[in-house]
């Protein structure tokens, strides 16, 4: 019988330096979690609970979504249905993180999938095209965004009337220069510069015809459908060289 053994271990020290490294991007996090307590509020949640949903489900846009929806009469399926649609790109941000969490045990793997988030995603992945697993920036990063994230929120309940607009501010746009920094930075191959022409053309086409929110499904998997079908040539896998140059 075969035992299938998990040898990556997370180090500490690493986490916590990615925790500081995603520092900055976190203080942008807290102006929109203030501009979510605030319209939680407005739509008539109780402050307990507009805290509550940003603990238990971390997830911005979907957020927003479901607060828009909210009423005294609340649609569970469109509201499930709007909310899958604007979460779905996680499921190939899942898929492509699986080379480096295949040697990390399920219990472990999924408690890191709990903090993903668009930006620590895009450092994990740049690093891996670079030879460098670091699993310790979903962590590390990944907490400090759901904090921020918490005291934003916790801040747009009580104090909302302070930041109602954070893009009057230019804020909206910080972490898609962030991400697009990350894409622009990574590998460069033709096969990566269709992708990403395919999804972000696929993405403005249906933000433009299509019903809202469906832009983030099309667009996710326009470009995938090019990575699946587009296959680069097999490589030594970033782990085997890094223990290539440490022997």
């Amino acid at each position: 019988m075969n035992v299938h053994t998990y040898s990556y271990q997370l180090q500490p020290e690493k986490v916590r330096a990615e925790f500081f490294r995603l520092l900055p991007i976190s203080l942008f996090v807290v102006a929109f979690g203030a501009a979510f307590g605030l319209a939680a509020i407005q739509k008539g949640l109780e402050p307990l609970q507009a805290i509550l949903m940003s603990t238990t489900v971390f997830a911005g846009a979907s957020q927003f979504a479901a607060v828009d929806m909210w009423g005294s009469e609340v649609s569970l399926i469109p509201l499930m249905a709007v909310v899958f649609a604007i979460n779905s790109r996680h499921l190939l941000m899942g898929a492509s993180l699986y080379p480096m969490l295949r040697d990390v045990s399920p219990g472990r793997r999924y408690g890191l999938l709990l903090l993903l988030t668009d930006a620590n995603w895009a450092v994990s992945a740049q690093e891996y095209q670079s030879g460098k697993r670091n699993l310790e920036v979903i962590l590390g990063g990944g907490l400090v965004l759901w904090v921020a994230w918490i005291i934003g929120t916790w801040l747009g309940v009580y104090f909302g009337g302070l930041l109602q607009n954070p893009k009057s501010l230019g804020l909206d746009m910080v972490l898609g220069c962030f991400l697009l920094a990350m894409a622009l930075g990574g590998k460069k191959s033709p096969r990566t510069l269709v992708a990403w022409t395919v999804a972000a053309t696929s993405s403005l086409a249906a933000w433009k015809w299509l019903p809202p929110n469906t832009h983030v499904v099309v667009g996710a998997l326009a470009g995938g459908a090019i990575g699946f079908f587009w296959m680069e040539k097999k490589t030594e896998a970033p782990e085997s060289v890094e223990e290539g140059r440490s022997s």
